[in-house]
């Protein structure tokens, strides 16, 4: 396989061109790495079950471990997630943010992206690029950490296109991000849980749990 093609984003002149390219590699099947409000994420369209199974072999990843993905809106959250009143008010306090939540799957949701609980765990980033993908793709798109499973998470530029610059199709890079990932919270239940620690403002669910 061809290395990655690198585009390199300014944030204060973005998108465009840039991520209409994207967005074509992206609609083709192909699997991207983007900047995220936390970390790089590794990417596809949810529609493509070869493309998610393709990040499954970069990312050394078993079937059996779901992926998130990433919606524009509360709206298109609820297309994929059962959002109840309690959720819905969680949502619309934390999102945009650094927080990925993990609700009840609807007939739309892929089986391929569910847990064993018909589950799904969704984003909506506090970012332009994965924002702007979602909405020029039409669908959402794979949201899960550009790294082999059990290895550090790459946060430059340049580990990413020595690691994974092989395996994918496309690196939108804007610099070196953070090394904290996206903070896990479940709203199966009539409370929510922590499910991972990562960024983002965890007073509000320890004080509502």
């Amino acid at each position: 396989m061809a290395r990655a093609q690198v585009l390199h984003l300014d944030l204060e002149h973005l998108l465009g061109r840039l991520l209409g390219r994207a967005a074509e590699v992206l609609r083709a099947g192909g699997v991207i790495v983007y900047p995220t409000d936390t970390i790089y994420g590794l990417g596809c369209d949810i529609t493509s079950k070869k493309a998610i199974e393709r990040v499954r072999r970069i990312k050394g990843r078993d079937a059996k471990n779901p992926m998130s993905f990433v919606c524009a809106d509360l709206t298109h959250v609820s297309q994929y997630a059962q959002v109840s009143n309690y959720a819905y008010r969680v949502l619309r306090y934390c999102l945009p943010g650094p927080y990925t939540f993990v609700l009840p799957a609807t007939r739309e949701a892929p089986r391929l992206l569910q847990g064993r609980q018909q589950t799904v765990g969704l984003r909506i980033p506090d970012h332009p690029v994965p924002l702007e993908l979602v909405r020029l793709l039409g669908n959402p798109i794979l949201s899960t950490s550009a790294n082999r499973s059990g290895q550090e998470v790459l946060t430059r530029p340049e580990d990413l296109e020595r690691d994974l610059g092989g395996e994918v199709d496309l690196i939108l890079e804007c610099g070196e991000l953070p090394v904290l990932a996206s903070s896990v919270i479940s709203l199966v239940g009539d409370r929510p849980q922590i499910l991972r620690e990562g960024r983002g403002d965890l007073s509000y669910f320890r004080v509502e749990g």
